[in-house]
């Protein structure tokens, strides 16, 4: 087995040099690693415009939903964070599956990973175009949406171009602002006692209308308000001490942004009242509705957090795709140009134009036709659709890693029973977009994810049968620059820091 740092023609460099290839190591620490994962999740647009939209699914039990997506979520981030110990690399999940698995189920992990986060930026980007189009309105400027959104895609590649620190430095900023403004406010909100006085109600499952099928339909966009918990592990070739600081990050960033969550969509809820979940539904900004009422020298603030909160969602999940790209480029899988390493900010520069010239795509020609926050909503639920397979197969690929590659440092809570449960507590939100059918267009986005599957896993059986050296390839390249020429039949392992 020889080991050695390859670039993405497969030509080696020497390990531990800045290759053409090759992100700037060591750029990142733990702090930076738990800020991109939280800010991806971004709490304030999430408590912004996802309760609405749980609420119309599992009414006044709304926070109830973001408490059981919150331990969903810790569940499956313990199998990512056990690969992510194992395995760092830019390609994450891409990389974990097919180390764990396969290399074509690797290969089908990838081009979900990209569905998924690539989905997220015109999701947000559609977003932050008509919430700060609405509240420049109220002061009585007009610009459309579009060129807001565009404005915004302007700023998201400068900054990524840039570098990863300078992103992550901003999203620190944004965070601090927006988590500042919305716990401001819930306090206001309790400390008044809501509409009706403070009450269990919001917890209880009784709550919900339409009993557990609303519940695990709500979970939809429950756990889309943690999908982004896993981006940390993108960085997996840039954080000092990956193998530790990655998985501290991803549970640090998990139980940070669910704690925020499960108190501010109380005091949300309690501030609308248990019996007014129909205001709550139809209220595009129920946030903004809620300053206007408890704290009207807070509406400002709440609108600029919210916009802070979207964009730091936007910077990212862009990173975080870029750096999907960049790896699947570097072994082949996709164009090898999106391999691409800027010579001076050492970033994948060709991947980030790439995902920002089809997030202004898809942006604008979604938009257009179903409406800006439409884009966001339908482009929301169908990435939640396609990331929930990752976590599934990744949670799969942390059993089987462990029960054959590293069967030696096997666990059986952290590698048998968490794993298990991960992927059970993920087919509950798939089972509400099942049954009952809900309205279009959400019940066709579960039989799209499906074609996804079937199209990209044709793809992978033809690339193995045609170029079956390209598929060894496949999660070949760690942190530290290794690769294992022998991968089909004996995998690296991972070493410990």
């Amino acid at each position: 087995m020889s080991k050695e740092t390859l670039d993405a023609a497969g030509v080696s460099s020497p390990r531990g040099t800045e290759g053409e290839h090759q992100l700037r190591r060591g750029s990142v620490g733990l702090g930076g690693a738990v800020i991109m994962s939280a800010a991806l999740m971004g709490p304030a647009v999430s408590v912004y415009f996802n309760p609405q939209l749980v609420a119309g699914f599992a009414g006044a039990a709304m926070p109830l939903v973001m408490l059981v997506s919150l331990v969903a979520s810790l569940i499956v981030a313990n199998g990512v964070a056990e690969m992510a110990r194992e395995l760092p690399s830019a390609g994450a999940f891409y990389t974990y599956v097919a180390r764990g698995i396969g290399p074509r189920s690797g290969f089908v992990t990838g081009i979900l990973m990209f569905l998924a986060y690539a989905l997220l930026v015109p999701a947000e980007l559609a977003l932050i175009g008509i919430y700060s189009h609405d509240i420049l309105n109220d002061y009585g400027v007009g610009v459309p949406w579009p060129i807001i959104s565009l404005v915004f895609a302007a700023i998201m590649l400068a900054l990524s171009w840039q570098g990863i620190s300078g992103s992550l430095k901003t999203a620190l900023t944004l965070f601090s602002i927006e988590v500042g403004v919305i716990l401001l406010l819930s306090v206001v909100i309790l400390v008044k006692g809501g509409a009706h006085g403070l009450t269990a109600t919001p917890l209880l499952p009784s709550s919900s209308p339409s009993g557990l099928s609303g519940i695990a339909l709500g979970m939809v966009f429950g756990v889309l308000s943690f999908v982004g918990f896993e981006s940390a592990a993108t960085l997996g070739e840039e954080v000092r001490d990956p193998r530790r600081h990655i998985p501290r990050g991803i549970f640090g960033a998990v139980l940070l942004v669910g704690v925020i969550y499960l108190f501010t969509t109380y005091a949300e809820m309690v501030g609308f009242g248990t019996s007014a979940v129909d205001a709550l539904v139809k209220d595009t900004a129920p946030f903004t509705t809620l300053a206007a009422n408890y704290a009207p020298w807070l509406k400002l603030l709440v609108g600029l957090a919210g916009v802070s909160s979207i964009f730091a969602v936007t910077m990212n999940s862009h990173n975080g795709i870029a750096r999907i790209l960049f790896a699947m480029g570097r072994e082949h899988m996709l164009p090898r140009v999106l391999a691409k390493v800027h010579p001076r900010h050492a970033t994948p520069s060709a991947a980030i134009i790439a995902n920002t010239v089809f997030a202004v795509v898809v942006t604008l020609g979604v938009g257009t036709w179903v409406g800006a926050f439409n884009a966001y909503a339908y482009l929301g639920s169908l990435l939640t659709l396609a990331i929930i397979p990752v976590y599934i197969l990744t949670n799969l690929a942390c059993i089987r890693f462990f029960a054959t590659v590293a069967r030696d440092r096997r666990n059986m809570l952290k590698h048998v029973v968490l794993p298990v449960l991960g992927m059970l507590v993920m087919l509950i939100p798939i089972y509400g977009l099942i049954w009952p059918v809900p309205a279009a267009p959400y019940n066709l986005f579960p039989y799209m994810v499906v074609v996804a599957i079937i199209v990209s896993a044709v793809i992978a059986w033809v690339i193995g049968k045609r170029q079956p050296e390209r598929l060894s390839r496949v999660g070949a390249v760690l942190a530290a620059g290794e690769v294992d020429d022998d991968l089909e039949e004996q995998p690296v392992r991972g070493h410990r820091a």
